[in-house]
């Protein structure tokens, strides 16, 4: 009797899992590579590898995820329409070359992503999170009519309490303050953590909340960006999260390397699009309805170009990856990568192999630590497959390397929240800045070679003297990479 319910319960589970490798076979229409991946989990570990499924696995429904009514308030479609035509026709007044150049990039950005190319930003860099913070701080303390804050991991310790303080204070002066976070990043926070807040009438939303305590049934898609507005006149926008370890207060990272931008100009408008379009999808009562207030009329502050752009499951294209694949494609002297992510699909190894092999200089930096095991190891793999290619790899030495930067030739470059992996390029809502301007980008590559210094080059003696274990991890690691 035993083992013909044995024998049942393990022909059932034979069953299910052929009936689930059929449907991403045929029905989901992945690709090949991540396809594979999970079949193999599926018939590896068949019962928890179900499990897996269906927090990781399930893909998105995208239709209606972001409305916003008041977009069309803002004049975006008829502002993309016009650049568009004159970018084509070559009557747009770029006011800088360093634009001009990349036009064929900023069209792509238009068109597919809605992204409007603004010139007149002032864009000040931050690589240390207390001269981050100690900036937000500042910024919030003079805030006026409202403070947006949007971040992937939101921790109440030491520096999210801080901030905190500092939002309860201006609420009761009467500033409107929102905060959203997402459920996943900032597992152990809930609405109830801000109750003085909202009595206060600050709003605060999670992103996709669990249906149950501590149990997320949608461990994927989730909202990766870091955005804050204040006032509609300063924006900001990178990779620090809230939380002390960010001011390399944990000893298992270190000093923790970021870049965060801080801008002032037309382009904190497109931000604070995206804050609305992102809070109005988690706010089920409080919505945000358009104001003139949201969107002040910005004198001149500066004369870098900037384009907005946001990705996420919810679009038919992975639109950062596309910025980042063009912008190193227009690559003609040297590809400065940062990075503490590096999983990419074919496509992207692709366009490196191919600039390596073109007489390019390409460097690419990553951590020399892992904060998830197998993305470090698969990393490692990948890192080591350009080596031979010509690529120069640098593993960061000076704590944690949690920069999302690319620039190339001392003109254009990117900042935000995007990898280089499949989560950030298919699952993972986020936002980068995409910049064209000499000044920043220079000031972006002097900065990646500040920190080489406290780098060390990854040769490929150095790389092949790895031991066994090692060689083993990086190919388990480079076979699950499709879904890690």
């Amino acid at each position: 009797m035993a083992a013909s319910l044995y024998t049942l319960v393990v022909s059932g589970i034979l069953i299910l899992n052929i009936f689930l490798a059929i449907a991403l076979i045929f029905l989901e229409r992945r690709d090949a590579s991540s396809t594979w991946a999970w079949i193999m989990i599926l018939f590896f570990i068949p019962i928890l590898g179900f499990g897996i499924y269906l927090l990781f696995g399930r893909k998105l429904r995208r239709k209606h995820l972001f409305r916003w009514e008041g977009k069309n308030k803002i004049g975006i479609d008829k502002l993309i329409e016009f650049q568009m035509e004159a970018i084509e026709d070559d009557s747009f007044d770029f006011r800088l070359d360093d634009a001009s150049h990349y036009k064929e990039l900023i069209i792509m950005h238009l068109h597919n992503n809605h992204a409007v190319l603004t010139q007149d930003n002032d864009v000040e860099i931050f690589t240390d999170g207390r001269k981050k913070f100690d900036a937000l701080l500042h910024d919030i303390e003079n805030a006026k009519d409202h403070i947006h804050i949007q971040y992937y991991i939101f921790r109440l310790d030491n520096l999210g309490q801080q901030i905190y303080n500092v939002l309860l204070a201006k609420a009761k002066q009467g500033v409107k303050v929102r905060i959203l976070y997402d459920d996943t990043g900032s597992r152990s926070l809930r609405k109830r953590h801000f109750k003085e807040l909202i009595a206060l009438g600050g709003r605060v939303e999670a992103f996709f909340p669990a249906i149950l305590p501590l149990i997320n049934p949608r461990m994927n898609y989730r909202n990766h960006r870091k955005i804050v507005v204040i006032d509609g006149r300063i924006g900001y926008i990178g990779g620090f999260n809230v939380g002390d370890e960010y001011l390399g207060l944990n000893k298992k990272f270190g000093y923790w390397r970021d870049t965060h931008l801080r801008i002032e100009g037309s382009a904190v408008h497109p931000l604070q699009t995206r804050f609305i379009l992102d809070w109005n999808q988690a706010s089920a009562e409080h919505d945000i309805e358009y104001s003139d207030i949201f969107f002040p009329a910005i004198p001149l502050k500066g004369t870098v170009g900037l384009q907005i752009v946001s990705s996420g499951p919810d679009s038919e294209w992975e639109q950062i990856k596309n910025g980042y694949l063009k912008l190193i494609m227009m690559a003609k002297k040297y590809i400065y990568i940062q990075t503490p992510y590096f999983i990419p699909d074919a496509s992207f190894m692709d366009t490196l192999r191919i600039a390596c092999l073109s007489g390019i200089d390409v460097r690419i930096m990553i951590p020399n630590k892992p904060d998830h095991i197998f993305v470090y190891w698969a990393t490692y793999s990948y890192v080591g497959e350009l080596i031979k290619a010509g690529a120069k790899i640098y593993i960061y030495e000076n704590g944690f390397l949690h920069t999302k930067m690319i620039v190339i030739d001392d003109e254009a470059s990117t900042v935000g929240t995007a990898n280089i992996d499949v989560r950030s390029f298919k699952l993972n809502f986020e936002v980068n800045a995409f910049i064209y301007d000499r000044e920043t980008s220079h000031q972006l590559a002097e900065i990646f070679e500040e920190d080489m210094k406290v780098s060390t080059e990854m040769t490929w003696e150095i790389y092949e003297e790895r031991t066994k274990m090692i060689k083993f991890k990086e190919s388990l690691a480079r076979l699950l990479s499709p879904i890690l």
